[in-house]
């Protein structure tokens, strides 16, 4: 629920009255808990914030504080402790033990899938579907994840453990986390029989067996391995790009590579093994359809894609680890801009986006639910905490506008030109002489490939009638063509049937004479 940033939309002391309901909210939630507890956990006089946020996935949570640290929060009027409540209250939720491999993909936004978990002597605790469960790592009770059982315990013994075990909601690490002192787990020493000694094998073993479905895009049973080839069986090339397979999957790694440091990776989370940025980053922001396999890519290995990223200078990798590299350094400045997009390359991206984060509104799906991603590209400061959804149209209008425009024009037998801007139309003006005749002008050939001079020399020939070529008032490298009368239906007539142009690129042409006028 944290794996992403999320957008505080209040933050106020709490009332007295408010204090003692959720005294007893808390008392009525969390049976286990003493009346002394509760009045640690809840002190009467000491400052206690209520914080409203929204979820990336546009949910409304609120947070209360206490001390700086998140130690509960609220949705859909259920009361949950966070991981800082944990750690002073170890036994408060029954609690599953799993291995220290899995945190970082509980930290993505995956669930827990019940082949991760370990099974100790004294059996696993006795819960029911539903049941609200704390989760730690093997040789330390402390809890890292707080999350909610899709199974009765029999039902998973019954499973032969396998399948979805955990939905997640908050883990240690995650933006909830963050939003405290950042503080870690303490060590807190499992029960007596629990403590066994677990072999790395073991652990190996159980980490092939594990399937983790989360937020973040993980497929069940199918999660990404974070190796260093970065391999992903049965790469999805799209079969209208003219581009080779290998082609296609460098450009993919790079978008990849580039979304993941510009929507996931942030400074605190360096140094980042470059496992880990493969496989709990990069892996999550390929698009719906398409399979990352960087063996399939011109560079073969990451550490040689890396490398190539470090030459570019925009990230710096160092081995601090005997053959372990990690991401030490990013130029989170470096110039990333400048590619063209097609507008419908914009609109396919966020739709793609928006439906891969669950940001569509269940109830209305022409509605776009806001996450803190979308609210900085496109709301105005001012609308960040009243915005929460907007309609689809509304979304890819605003998006374009953010963007700079660019036009390409292609001429025969030449590369394509793209130049920034709006490309203007080809202008076609009638003006009256002191002698009352009418002139016919033209501007903005040269923006279509046209050379105003050999324009000019076909229309006097065909029209008959004196042409000149002068410079555009203003302008210092613009000319325009003068033919006399109203000749715009010949002009008209070399535009769109000779030279093939567009008439939505041409302005002017209703102006032509009526059949049988002058």
């Amino acid at each position: 629920m944290f794996a992403k940033a999320f957008r505080v939309r209040s933050n106020t002391a709490i009332k007295g009255s408010d204090r003692r309901k959720l005294r007893a909210d808390v008392t009525a939630a969390f049976a286990t808990l003493g009346t002394d507890q509760v009045s640690e956990l809840i002190p009467g006089k000491e400052e206690l914030n209520v914080v409203k946020l929204y979820t990336h996935k546009g949910d409304t949570v609120t947070v209360y504080t206490s001390g700086g640290n998140p130690i509960l929060f609220e949705l859909e009027k259920n009361l949950y402790p966070t991981v800082y409540t944990l750690w002073s209250y170890p036994d408060l939720l029954p609690t599953f033990t799993t291995w220290p491999l899995v945190l970082e993909k509980l930290v993505g936004g995956a669930d827990l899938m019940l082949p991760g978990l370990m099974v100790p002597p004294a059996g696993l605790p006795q819960v029911q579907k539903g049941d609200l469960c704390a989760i730690a790592l093997v040789g330390n009770r402390a809890p890292i994840a707080i999350g909610v059982a899709v199974l009765s315990t029999a039902e998973m013994l019954a499973a032969g453990l396998k399948g979805r075990g955990f939905s997640v909601l908050h883990t240690y690490q995650d933006h909830l986390w963050r939003s405290g002192d950042k503080s870690s787990p303490p060590s807190i020493a499992p029960p007596v029989q629990d403590a066994a000694d677990v072999s790395e094998e073991k652990v190996q073993g159980d980490m092939r067996g594990l399937a983790l479905q989360g937020e973040e895009g993980h497929r069940e049973g199918s999660l990404p391995e974070a190796s260093e080839d970065g391999s992903i069986q049965d790469p999805s090339p799209d079969p209208m790009d003219g581009r080779s397979l290998q082609e296609q999957m460098d450009d993919l790694l790079q978008q990849c590579f580039l979304q993941a440091l510009k929507c996931r990776v942030k400074k605190a989370d360096l140094p980042l093994l470059t496992s880990t940025f493969l496989g709990s980053h990069m892996f999550s922001c390929c698009p719906e359809g398409r399979q990352l396999d960087i063996k399939k890519s011109s560079y073969k290995k990451l550490s040689k894609f890396l490398q190539h990223m470090q030459q570019e200078e925009i990230v710096q990798v160092k081995e601090l680890n005997r053959g372990v590299e990690s991401i030490v350094a990013v130029d989170w400045k470096h110039p990333r801009k400048g590619s063209i997009l097609e507008a419908s390359e914009v609109r396919g991206s966020v739709i793609n986006y928006a439906k891969k984060n669950d940001l569509v509104d269940a109830n209305n799906k022409n509605l776009v639910k806001l996450d803190p991603i979308l609210c900085d590209c496109i709301l105005e400061k001012n609308e960040q905490q009243t915005v929460s959804k907007l309609p689809w149209d509304s979304l890819l209008s605003r998006c374009l506008e953010k963007l700079q425009p660019a036009y390409q024009v292609t001429f025969a037998g030449q590369q394509p030109v793209v130049k920034k801007g709006k490309i203007c139309p080809i202008d076609i003006s009638l003006a009256q002489r002191a002698s009352n005749k009418k002139v016919t002008m033209v501007r903005n050939l040269e923006a279509y490939g046209l050379d105003p001079c050999s324009v000019a020399n076909i229309l006097q020939q065909r029209c008959q009638a004196s042409t000149t070529v002068t410079p555009v008032p203003g302008s210092k490298d613009s000319l325009q063509v003068q033919i006399q009368g109203n000749q715009i239906h010949h002009l008209g007539q070399l535009l769109l049937e000779e030279y093939g142009l567009p008439r939505r690129h041409i302005q002017g042409l209703e102006k032509a004479p009526k059949p049988g006028k002058k």
